[in-house]
């Protein structure tokens, strides 16, 4: 296998931007999807040290260095997931592993359930939203723990529509330091990513942040098909975790054979938090899964 270090792959829609960690390597190369949508993979950089195998990287399509075009259109499930497809074809990568983090695991399951791809021989989804109404239902028993001030600031901007005012940035930040990374302060390539944000694509797609759900992904629901993904399948989720332990023990149980790794300590970005423990499981696993110590194949 020849996978350059970094370049551009056409996509639908136009090009994206890869990096490849450990090109040189032989084993199953991994592909790993960011989350957002409208993220960059700058945050997680920490996965590059997996070793053993490639880990590839790249920036979606509106994001990051990719191309970033001004076609409302082009953010779609359909077209990303469409992206990953091509993404895996261009680089020629037959056999693969793919670790979706949040929206990448949206991206992830929706390639497997739609795509019926071969050749994938594991999935780690890290933090997942597979039920856009669990993710909301947990939202709301988080924010619930919020201060009083943060809690009515956040009401009174669902009720107007109106996100821009002051109080409701301020309630915003204290659920993100409580459910998304609670290091303080926040790793360089977690802030990195946040500045280089596209705004307009997690718009469109999720709302106004993380807890208002006004986008097209508002009703994704894809928990009771679980069952039909056969590849070899870990779970990880912080203990704090948007993503909450609960839900991603739901997810975990609609999938016979399936692993969980819950992180103490943590939140949504529980592999910048507890990185040494994250990449320990999770190179475990894609190692069980190569030595064909899982049943569940695809």
């Amino acid at each position: 296998m020849d996978i350059p270090a970094e370049g551009f792959a056409e996509v639908p829609g136009g090009r994206i931007k890869f990096h490849v960690a450990g090109a040189e390597q032989s084993g199953t190369p991994l592909l790993v999807l960011h989350g957002g949508p409208g993220c960059t993979w700058d945050y997680l950089e920490p996965l590059a040290v997996l070793g053993g195998r490639p880990v590839i990287f790249y920036d979606q399509l509106g994001c990051g260095d990719s191309d970033r075009p001004a076609d409302p259109s082009l953010w779609t499930l359909e077209r990303a997931v469409d992206e990953l497809a091509a993404v895996r074809e261009v680089l020629g990568l037959d056999r693969v592993h793919i670790l979706g983090q949040s929206w990448g695991t949206m991206r992830a399951v929706e390639y497997m359930l739609t795509h019926r791809p071969a050749g994938v021989e594991s999935l780690v989804l890290s933090a997942p939203c597979l039920s856009a109404s669990r993710w909301a239902a947990d939202g709301r028993r988080y924010l619930q723990a919020l201060p009083e001030p943060h809690r009515q600031a956040i009401l009174r901007a669902e009720e107007a529509g109106v996100y821009d005012d002051p109080t409701y940035q301020e309630a915003m930040t204290a659920y993100y330091r409580r459910h998304v990374c609670r290091l303080d302060p926040w790793p360089e390539c977690l802030m990195r990513t946040f500045e280089r944000l596209n705004t307009d694509i997690y718009l469109q797609m999720w709302g106004p942040s993380e807890f208002t759900i006004t986008g097209s992904l508002r009703n994704f629901e894809r928990a009771g098909r679980l069952h039909e993904i056969t590849a070899p399948t870990l779970f990880t989720c912080g203990e704090f975790d948007e993503a909450t332990p609960a839900t991603t023990a739901y997810y975990h149980h609609m999938m016979q054979g399936s692993e969980i790794a819950v992180f103490k300590g943590a939140a949504h970005e529980h592999h910048l938090e507890n990185t040494g423990e994250y990449l320990a499981i999770v190179r475990a696993f894609l190692s069980r899964a190569e030595g064909g110590e899982h049943s569940r194949r695809c």
